[in-house]
Formats: C-alpha cells, sequence, structure tokens
C-alpha cells in the first residue's frame, strides 16, 4: 500500500507529548491498531502517530478514504473539527484551532445562498456551504470555550514570545496570565517563562498592578504636582468617593455575572450536542 505523508499535515495540530506518544504505543501494542487511518487517495490525512508506531513494529493496521475532500482547505477543516471533538484537547488548543478554522472560512467565496429542496424524486440537493465564524462568540460555541478566552488567546497569539507560546501549551502558565504577560517587551516574557511558575506569576501580577497604579487618579496632586487637584475632567469618576466605589464594584459584578451565563449556555450546548451524537 503507497501511502504519502505530508510535513504540511503531520505538523498541522499539535504533536503528542512523550508521554502521550509513549502511552498509544504501549496501547497498539497490546491491542494491535483498533482504528482505521483516514485516507484521501494515498495522503495520509489522520493516524500519523498509528502509522508510525505500526510501521516501526510491523503490526498490521486498516485504512478508510475520505472521498468527501475537494481541496487540502477541505483536509484542514475536517481535522480541525476531528480535534475540536475531543476531550483531550486543552482550552488553548481548541481557541487556536477555531481561530485557524475561521481564518479558512473567511479566505473562501462567499458561500452561495442554499439550495431549494428537491422537486422530483431521486433529485440530490447540495448541503449549504458551513457558515464562517464571524464573530467571538461564533468561535467560542466552535471551541466550547468562552468568548473571554478567546480574547486572550488572540491577545497570545499576536503579542507573545515563541517560548511563552510553549509555556501554555504545556500548562506552565494559565491562558488568562500569559494574555496578561504578553504585554511586556519579549526579552521580559522569555526571563519569565526561564524562572519558572513562580516567576512567570510574579511577571503577570506587575503587569496587572501596574495597569491599575495607572488608572489611579492622582487625588493629592494639582497640575504643578501639589495642592488641591482641582475639579475633575469632564466625564471623569470621582473615585474617591465610597458610593461611586460601590457602583463600579455593582457593575463589575454584574458583567462577571454576565459572562458566567453565557459560560453556562455553552457548557449546556456543548452537553446537548453530545447528548445528540451520543
Amino acid at each position: 500500500m503507497n501511502i504519502t505523508v505530508l510535513d504540511e499535515l503531520r505538523a498541522y495540530i499539535d504533536p503528542l507529548t512523550p508521554d502521550e506518544h509513549d502511552a498509544l504505543e504501549r496501547s497498539i501494542l497490546a491491542e494491535g491498531c483498533r482504528d482505521a487511518l483516514v485516507l484521501w487517495g494515498d495522503i495520509l490525512v489522520d493516524g500519523h502517530n498509528r502509522y508510525g508506531i505500526c510501521s516501526k513494529h510491523g503490526l498490521p493496521f486498516q485504512t478508510v478514504q475520505n472521498t468527501r475532500f475537494q481541496s487540502m482547505e477541505d483536509v484542514h477543516l475536517w481535522m480541525i473539527d476531528q480535534h475540536l471533538g475531543r476531550r483531550s484537547v486543552s482550552d488553548f488548543q481548541r481557541g487556536v484551532l477555531a481561530l485557524r478554522k475561521k481564518e479558512i472560512l473567511a479566505a473562501r467565496p462567499k458561500p452561495l445562498p442554499a439550495p431549494l429542496p428537491p422537486v422530483s424524486e431521486g433529485e440530490v440537493v447540495v448541503p449549504p456551504p458551513e457558515p464562517r465564524l464571524a464573530s467571538r462568540e461564533a468561535i467560542a460555541k466552535a471551541a466550547r470555550i468562552s468568548s473571554a478566552t478567546v480574547a486572550q488567546i488572540e491577545k497570545i497569539q499576536k503579542a507573545a514570545a515563541p517560548e511563552l507560546v510553549e509555556a501554555v501549551k504545556t500548562g506552565t502558565v494559565s491562558i488568562s496570565a500569559a494574555a496578561t504577560i504578553a504585554a511586556l517587551p519579549a526579552e521580559e516574557q522569555q526571563a519569565a517563562v526561564a524562572g519558572g511558575k513562580k516567576e512567570l506569576r510574579e511577571a503577570a501580577k506587575r503587569v496587572r498592578e501596574g495597569k491599575a497604579a495607572s488608572r489611579k487618579p492622582r487625588a493629592e496632586e494639582g497640575e504643578d504636582g501639589a495642592g488641591d487637584p482641582g475639579p475633575l475632567p469632564s466625564g471623569a469618576v470621582d473615585v474617591s468617593d465610597p458610593l461611586v466605589l460601590l457602583e463600579k464594584q455593582v457593575q463589575a459584578l454584574q458583567e462577571e455575572n454576565a459572562q458566567l451565563k453565557q459560560r453556562v449556555r455553552e457548557l449546556e450546548t456543548a452537553l446537548a450536542d453530545a447528548a445528540r451524537a451520543a
């Protein structure tokens, strides 16, 4: 059997960790290769690790053809959807894959209107094209994570040093902390990663405290640096007033509550989808 392995596809999804690969190898040696490898013609689409292990040990395996692919983009989208459906995929990986899916769908020609139902027996109805992920909420739903997490992953992809991205992938630092640290210069990000978990936590804390300090009003300084600060600028909020502080806290809690409700709705949708699939 001729099987072509493309580096593009083998590296398209983050590889297994050494421990995960060793566990898969032990399973295949003990029970055989139970899942068929997915091919597109002679191109290997899914099962690169299983194929490598079976080839190494001379073990038999089954293959199945996916004839629905029309282009490499179709292959990429299928691979993304397969991995988004797996429980072992981390939230960071889910977000990255969903954002990648958004880019692929956005680059495609604008979908045509859905075809009409068949008017005669035997007429084939072409399924409508997959809708684009046009909003952060749609991306979050596809990835089964919150919209806030999607925003944080976008920040990491845009500004994080490679070392910081790797730290997120390995779980050394959380997504939220990494998004905060990404605001630092690359050299400081690299130094934080080199310092380990404790230094990463301290770096995130410094950034947050710096942002909080920059938002504090100069309550005791005027324009010349001393004395009465004078009247507040138009539209500014007097945070020295306890009532104003309480109102701000209530507003923050309301926003947090709205985010939690959205997360619950997303989880309920995911649970319903899983129940229907089962």
